[in-house]
């Protein structure tokens, strides 16, 4: 089973991801087509709550989506702190 990760209303990926994709001048659409050719089976709506944070996105659709956004890791979770 793919390992997933959990985003929670306090602490959510997709806010960057959001950030990353306007700034790379791409579409849901067109980041969807990016990560259908590389063979990830996922729809607009799973993409948007992707970016809602209320879909725990897998850990092999981040790295996808690293690529897609040409950036690391590291800008992917800027921001983000652990709240206890």
């Amino acid at each position: 089973m793919p390992q997933k990760l959990k985003q929670t209303q306090d602490i959510s990926l997709g806010n960057n991801l959001r950030k990353l994709r306007n700034s790379a001048s791409l579409t849901q659409e067109q980041v969807i087509a990016q990560l259908q050719l590389r063979n990830f089976s996922i729809s607009r709506s799973a993409y948007s709550q992707i970016e809602a944070g209320t879909y725990n996105i897998r850990i092999s659709e981040l790295i996808a989506l690293a690529e897609i956004f040409h950036t690391d890791y590291n800008t992917i979770f800027d921001g983000l702190t652990y709240k206890k």
